[in-house]
C-alpha cells in the first residue's frame, strides 16, 4: 500500500484531500492500493474567516460527515516534528503516545498563525480570533464585561491592527457592546481601531479606504493611525509615546506568519515562513512533499504572489491533491493559474465593499456587496455536508471557479 499524508483540514488541508480521493476514484484505486490520511488537531473543519462574527454556531463542520464518505481517514492529533528524510510525520493524540507516520507523498497545509511580537502583557492580557476557541474566549469575555465593576475602559475595546481581520472586527464590534451592555444605559460603548501604518486599511488601496472610512465614521468606529503599541495589561494599552487607552479589551489582529513547521523543510521560505511551490504546488527542489494554502507561495498568475486567504487555499487545495495522485502514479500534473482576484471585506451593519484585481478596484459597497459576502461566507466557501460521496468528490475538481458574482444596483432612468 502506499500513502498519502496530507497534514491539516483547513482550506488548503481539506480540499486537498477531497481532491486527491476524487483523482483515485477517477482511476478506480480504491484504499488497498493508496491510503488518503489527514492528520489535524481537532475533528473540525473550522471556517476561520468567520471568527470576527457575534455567532460563531456554524462555523465548524465535522470532519468525519465529510471525509468518512469518501474513505478518507483521519488522524486527530498535534503535529510535532516531521522529517523530509525519513518521509514521516511525527504527532500526538490527546492523551496517548508519540505515533509516526510513514508517507509515500505528502501534502503540507497547516497554514498560519497569529504573529505575536515580545510586546509586554501582549499574550497574558490580549484577545484574538484566530482560532475558533480564541474567539469563543473573546465573545465569552464580551459577554461578561456588563457584570464587571465599572471601569473607565469598561465598555472600550480596542483593536490593534487594520488589515482586512482587523477591520472586520472593529466593524462588528459596536453592536456587539451595545448588545452585551444593554442594560447599563450609563455605559459609553467605544471602538477604536489602531494601526501602525499612516492610513488604515493601507493594503487596500484608495477607492476602498474611502469607503472604509464612511463604514467605520457611520459605525462610530475611531481610527488610530501611525501609532505603535508599548505594552498592554488587564486595564488596556499603552502606545509608544506614552499615550495610554483604557480598554478593558484588547484584541489583537495584526500580522500573520507561517506554521514554524516550515522549517523542517530543507528549502527556502519567504519571510512570512511560506514553502516555495511550483504552479503544480510541489515544494521547490523536493521529490515527495507538496504544500497548498496559507504555507506556501508562488506566482499565482505568473506575476502576483498568491496571499494568505481562502480564495487561493481552496483551489491550491484542489490542485494539489489531485497532482499529488498524479505524481504518485507517474502522470503528468496540473498548473495552477488563477487569472482575477477580488476582496470582499465585511464592513458589519453599514455593508461591505467589494473590489477587483490586484489594484482593487471598488466595484460594489453597502448592502449589495454584503450580500455577496454572506453568499460567501455561509455557502461558497463551505463543503458538502450533505454525506453523499458522489457530490463530495464532485465538488474537489481541479479547476478555477469564477469570481464571487454581485448584484449590480437598479439604474434609475
Amino acid at each position: 500500500m502506499q500513502r498519502i499524508v496530507v497534514l491539516g483540514a483547513g482550506f488548503a488541508g481539506l480540499w486537498s484531500a477531497i481532491g486527491a480521493a476524487r483523482a483515485l476514484d477517477e482511476r478506480g484505486i480504491g484504499a488497498d492500493r493508496v491510503e488518503v490520511t489527514v492528520v489535524n488537531a481537532t475533528p473540525w473543519h473550522s471556517v476561520r474567516v468567520r471568527n470576527y462574527e457575534a455567532d460563531l454556531s456554524g462555523v465548524r463542520v465535522p470532519l468525519a460527515g465529510v471525509l468518512d464518505p469518501i474513505g478518507v481517514r483521519l488522524v486527530v492529533a498535534d503535529i510535532v516534528d516531521l522529517s523530509v528524510s525519513d518521509r514521516t510525520i511525527t504527532c500526538i493524540a490527546a492523551g496517548g503516545p508519540t505515533q509516526q507516520l510513514a508517507y509515500d507523498r505528502m501534502v503540507f497545509c497547516l497554514g498560519s498563525r497569529l504573529v505575536r511580537p515580545p510586546i509586554p502583557g501582549l499574550r497574558e492580557h490580549a484577545f484574538d480570533v484566530d482560532t475558533y476557541e480564541a474567539a469563543m474566549r473573546l465573545g465569552a469575555h464580551l459577554a461578561g464585561l456588563a457584570r464587571e465593576p465599572r471601569s473607565s475602559g469598561q465598555a472600550t475595546v480596542l483593536v490593534i491592527g487594520a488589515g482586512l481581520t482587523g477591520i472586520e472586527v472593529a466593524a462588528e464590534m459596536p453592536g456587539r457592546l451595545a448588545a452585551v451592555m444593554a442594560d447599563h444605559p450609563q455605559a459609553r460603548p467605544r471602538v477604536i481601531l489602531a494601526d501602525h501604518a499612516k492610513r488604515i486599511g493601507s493594503d487596500m488601496g484608495e477607492g476602498a479606504c474611502s469607503v472604509i472610512a464612511e463604514a467605520l465614521t457611520a459605525l462610530h468606529v475611531e481610527t488610530r493611525a501611525g501609532v505603535e503599541v508599548a505594552a498592554i495589561d488587564a486595564g488596556g494599552a499603552t502606545l509608544t509615546g506614552g499615550e495610554r487607552i483604557d480598554a478593558r479589551t484588547v484584541v489583537w489582529c495584526a500580522g500573520m506568519a507561517a506554521s514554524p513547521l516550515t522549517a523542517n523543510f530543507p528549502v527556502a521560505r519567504d519571510r512570512s515562513g511560506r514553502l516555495a511551490v511550483k504552479p503544480s504546488l510541489k515544494i521547490e527542489g523536493l521529490s515527495a512533499e507538496f504544500a497548498a494554502g496559507d504555507a506556501a507561495w508562488f506566482a499565482i498568475d505568473g506575476a502576483h504572489c498568491c496571499v494568505m486567504s481562502c480564495q487561493h487555499g481552496r483551489p491550491m487545495g484542489r490542485f494539489a491533491g489531485h497532482n499529488v495522485v498524479c505524481d504518485l502514479l507517474g502522470e503528468p500534473m496540473l498548473a495552477l493559474n488563477i487569472d482575477w482576484y477580488t476582496t470582499i471585506l465585511d464592513l458589519g451593519p453599514w455593508g461591505a465593499v467589494y473590489t477587483e484585481g490586484w489594484d482593487r478596484r471598488v466595484v460594489a459597497q453597502g448592502a449589495v456587496a454584503k450580500r455577496t459576502k454572506e453568499t460567501i461566507n455561509r455557502q461558497r466557501i463551505y463543503p458538502p455536508t450533505s454525506r453523499d460521496r458522489q457530490e463530495i468528490l464532485a465538488a474537489a475538481a481541479p479547476v478555477v471557479q469564477k469570481p464571487p458574482s454581485y448584484a449590480q444596483p437598479a439604474v434609475a432612468p
